[in-house]
């Protein structure tokens, strides 16, 4: 007979204490600490697990996104009020 393999939870957790976060968890944690309502249970994961360039590269990204669309709306509202 063979053998079959049980899941454990145990392990699982284990294992799930070496991946590092996916693209989505990364973008979720800048989000929620740019708005200043990060979970200290992410903000603990994102610091035990994740890797500074991902949250870096990643709130360089969001933070040039908000300053063109920030620039584009500005612009839009004042040609509107010059006609």
């Amino acid at each position: 007979m063979s053998e079959q393999h049980k899941h454990d939870p145990e392990t699982d957790d284990r294992q799930d204490d070496h991946e590092r976060p996916g693209f989505f968890q990364v973008l979720h944690s800048v989000l929620a600490a740019i708005f200043g309502v990060q979970s200290s249970g992410n903000r603990e994961r994102d610091f035990k697990k994740g890797s500074a360039g991902d949250y870096i590269g990643v709130y360089v990204v969001i933070v040039i996104a908000i300053v063109i669309a920030m620039f584009v709306v500005v612009n839009m509202v004042l040609s509107a009020a010059g006609s």
